[in-house]
């Protein structure tokens, strides 16, 4: 209600007889009047006349205020600071709490709360590091605030599915190939007394993995630093491995030299006759993919909130397949198309690690570690599609991603063109001598 006191006056007695109709009738206008306050109270809060898409868009210039607060509080300009921290509250903000308020009002208070403790931090001179502490803070509620009033449409689930179906395909597919390659190669061998211990490694790279996973995110939820920080560099670990594996891939796509590799490592074992290098074997060959997938994973779900479903979907899908591989190798004995697969894997590793890059960069400018410089000719993606993609209308993220994108390209070039021309020229005078 308004919190306005009510006054009732009874009228004097020689008038309450007489004027008992017209009492009715004003207790009646009355009554309407104090409803349709009730009713305008009460109202949704997109009647006000500010969309979820107009809320979206001043949260954006609230990005963009809370930006030049924090630079100005860095450059020493107490004065402007506060004055550009209330005109963002009170000209951008005031009109995102009036959708935000039917999708949570929780997170509104909290985010007129934060706002208030920034302003009074600037005015009681706080140190610029506890103001600048705030200020993260900030705009990780802004985030918050934008996914509330942000429909999560069709692209960033797609693209989530997706990467979360090539990071458990991919590795679970070499896991295996590898597992059939040993077992392959034992049975030629006549050597079958040493599948337990293979397959008894396998076991133990699989808890070992499930162990990885749950311990993951305590270990660098212990590290000294701030919850935007780990999530980059997990993130930045997961662009390295997926770096590595790339052009580990690409190095490979002749799988048989591969398989000759294994194999070369499975009679070092089986000569030994080692139970211990034996396990050792089977361990290590699963482990590194496990944790690869791990990380991996931890990366995905870090820049994926409120998609989590989406990754399990992934997930599922990557396990039904998985399931049809290994009864097609295990069961009915196919070949695959492995060098198919890993031309068309090599690709997706690339595409999902430029993501996790372009995320990765965000999450440093979002915690003031690297320079934030706002592309305001680049376009905002929604925010679900945005964190899927790691693409943001900044110049780091943009230029970042553009860096590793260029040096894929470059290797794609040496390795399926310029290599490939050369290897042929090499082959060129074998095959005149073979065919004279």
């Amino acid at each position: 209600m308004l919190g306005l006191p009510i006054l009732v006056t009874m009228p004097p007695l020689s008038r309450r007889r007489s004027g008992g109709q017209h009492r009715h009738g004003s207790r009646v206008a009355v009554a309407g009047f104090l409803l349709l306050l009730l009713g305008l109270s009460a109202r949704p809060a997109g009647a006000a006349g500010v969309s979820r898409a107009d809320g979206i868009r001043r949260l954006d210039e609230t990005r963009q205020s809370v930006d030049r607060t924090l630079a100005l509080i860095k450059t020493g300009h107490s004065d402007q600071a506060f004055a550009e921290a209330r005109d963002g509250y009170l000209t951008h903000f005031e009109q995102v709490e009036i959708p935000l308020r039917v999708a949570d009002n929780k997170l509104t208070i909290e985010a007129e709360g934060r706002f208030a403790e920034i302003r009074q931090a600037i005015r009681s001179h706080q140190p610029v590091s506890k103001i600048r502490d705030q200020i993260i803070a900030m705009r990780a509620i802004l985030d918050k605030a934008e996914r509330k009033l942000t429909d999560i449409g069709v692209g960033a689930p797609a693209v989530i599915v997706s990467q979360s179906f090539l990071i458990l395909f991919r590795e679970g597919f070499e896991v295996v190939l590898l597992i059939s390659v040993l077992l392959g190669y034992l049975e030629s061998a006549k050597s079958t007394q040493y599948i337990k211990p293979i397959l008894a490694g396998v076991g133990l790279a699989g808890a070992a993995t499930v162990l990885t996973v749950v311990l993951m995110p305590v270990v660098f939820g212990a590290l000294p630093i701030g919850r935007e920080i780990t999530e980059a560099v997990m993130s930045l670990l997961a662009v390295v491995v997926l770096f590595y594996v790339s052009f580990w891939l690409i190095a490979r796509l002749d799988h048989k030299r591969w398989l000759e590799f294994v194999k070369a490592r499975m009679w070092n074992a089986v000569s030994v006759g080692s139970t211990a290098s034996l396990v050792a074997v089977g361990f290590t060959a699963v482990y590194r993919e496990g944790f690869e997938t791990s990380l991996f994973y931890q990366s995905l779900l870090s820049f994926g909130s409120g998609l989590i479903r989406y990754v399990l979907i992934g997930v599922l899908l990557a396990l039904i397949a998985l399931a049809a591989v290994a009864y097609a190798i295990f069961r009915l004995g196919r070949k695959l198309p492995i060098k198919a697969f890993m031309n068309w894997a090599v690709a997706m590793v690339m595409i999902t690690s430029v993501a996790f890059l372009g995320n990765a960069v965000h999450t440093l400018q979002s915690a003031d570690v690297l320079g934030y410089h706002s592309l305001s000719a680049a376009p905002r993606l929604p925010i679900f599609l945005a964190e899927a993609t790691g693409v943001w209308p900044t110049r780091e993220s943009l230029l970042a991603q553009g860096a590793l994108a260029l040096v894929y390209v470059m290797g794609g070039l040496y390795v399926f063109v310029i290599k490939a021309r050369l290897d042929r020229r090499r082959a060129q005078p074998v095959r005149r001598m073979v065919a004279a």
